[in-house]
């Protein structure tokens, strides 16, 4: 087989049975992969934008975060939306997940209520959240940019920038990214604010 599932030092690898869950029989290597995902992440972008008429405490549920990854990814993969069951080499302990993404969301909804921190800020803590916690097999921080810009722009701002373009594996950007989240693992927010407008 070719470089399709070939991993990097940052990425989620994914074991047999994930791997198995390929839909697409055509993707054969790592930039078919590539082009298929952004297909249909493009499309349940502008499922999930339609007529703006979903405000964002319904973007604030388990089942949408959940649909939203099953839209974004459920063209090219059979696990799409499910959470992952195995551990990985980032993320929480997967028997944890059930439990942490619904706090996360209750979290998101009352700094809103409370105007607790800045819209950008808000966002950005859910779409941190979102990637510690890693609740899926693969997708987790496209899944939670999504999110992220889904929220702000529920919120009257505008959708983040995330460094102005495509995070593509073993890019100086991907790295960028990597280390503002990692900033944020240790609770300095402000490389991922700055990185998500840059």
């Amino acid at each position: 087989m070719s470089d399709l599932f070939g991993e990097h030092d940052d990425g989620t690898p994914l074991d047999g049975d994930e791997r198995d869950g390929l839909l697409q029989t055509w993707i054969t290597h790592r930039r078919d992969l590539n082009v298929a995902e952004q297909a249909n992440i493009a499309k349940a972008a502008a499922w999930a934008r339609r007529g703006k008429r979903r405000r964002a405490p319904d973007l604030l549920t388990e089942t949408s975060a959940r649909s939203l990854h099953k839209r974004m990814f459920g063209d090219v993969w059979r696990w799409a939306g499910t959470y992952r069951r195995k551990a990985r080499n980032i993320g929480i302990d997967a028997h944890r997940i059930h439990a942490e993404v619904p706090a996360l969301l209750d979290d998101v909804r009352f700094w809103m209520e409370h105007a607790t921190w800045p819209s950008d800020e808000i966002a950005v803590r859910l779409h941190h959240r979102l990637v510690f916690v890693h609740p899926f097999p693969n997708g987790n921080g496209r899944h939670a940019r999504l999110m992220a810009d889904l929220l702000i722009e529920r919120l009257g701002g505008v959708a983040f920038s995330w460094g102005g373009r495509t995070l593509a594996d073993g890019s100086t950007l991907r790295a960028a990214y990597v280390s503002a989240l990692r900033a944020a693992d240790g609770h300095d927010l402000a490389p991922l604010l700055t990185f998500a407008r840059a």
